[in-house]
């Protein structure tokens, strides 16, 4: 099955004042490639002993560019996701920010970004080593907002890319995990951490992203001996043990990534 190290308890020592709720009352840590990953509530990953912090899938603009076509989403996406962004960097003071791909909605997505939020964009990525992750929405980033572009990106024995492989110590989203929880006679359902103790899968952290059951065919070939979920809550992210995890109710329509 999944690597039995996979996660540990967080020692206070090691942690306080580095993740962006120092008072939580306990934290998952996560055992991938022989480093010890934090994954935050806000669905992004602080791997403290490097001073990275991981983003994944922000899709700004999607808001805009859905009311492009017709149908009209509170435009307040980008601003929303910013906002947690923001306040992670200021909690954590990150030397290096990688956004794992899919932080634009599309290749317009620059065309219709106000003024302000670029300001926003730019100021993050002035005041961090800022990576851009090729994604299949954006291969390739607004030169003017900063940063620098990297189609994966390999620190140590991680290696971060959009779309998983597979690969040992890979750290990858594109899929948006999410876990559907039966538990007390009802139905939860969050977005998730996905992970077998070799290899990681992101949630998104756009504001209006959807998510993927975990239990969709589509990780099976990345988990070929199964993976835990690790959901995300109000103040911490939990482990779900595989038997507590539901699939979605089959409605003839996939969901597309």
């Amino acid at each position: 099955m999944w690597n039995k190290d996979l996660t540990r308890p967080a020692a206070r020592s090691s942690f306080t004042c580095m993740t962006a709720a120092a008072t939580r009352p306990s934290e998952t840590l996560l055992h991938i490639g022989g480093e010890m990953l934090l994954p935050l509530p806000e669905g992004a990953l602080w791997w403290a002993a490097e001073r990275v912090l991981v983003v994944s899938d922000l899709h700004l603009e999607k808001g805009s560019a859905y009311a492009a076509r017709g149908q009209m989403l509170p435009p307040y996406d980008t601003a929303a996701t910013l906002d947690v962004v923001e306040r992670l960097c200021a909690a954590l003071s990150p030397r290096t920010v990688i956004s794992l791909g899919d932080s634009f909605h599309d290749r317009a997505a620059e065309l219709r970004l106000p003024a302000p939020y670029a300001a926003r964009i730019q100021a993050l990525t002035g005041a961090h080593d800022w990576v851009w992750v090729e994604g299949n929405h954006d291969p390739d980033p607004p030169a003017h907002l900063g940063g620098r572009a990297a189609k994966s990106l390999r620190i140590g024995h991680l290696v971060f890319r959009h779309e998983p492989t597979g690969e040992a110590g890979e750290i990858a989203g594109h899929l948006h995990p999410a876990a559907k929880v039966k538990g007390r006679g009802r139905m939860v359902r969050r977005r998730c951490f996905a992970s077998d103790g070799a290899r990681l899968v992101m949630p998104a952290m756009g504001a209006l992203t959807g998510g993927l059951n975990v239990l969709d065919a589509a990780f099976a070939p990345l988990f070929p001996e199964g993976l835990m979920a690790f959901a995300l809550g109000g103040e911490r992210v939990f482990a779900v043990s595989a038997k507590s995890l539901v699939p979605d109710v089959a409605n003839g329509a996939r969901w597309r990534l």
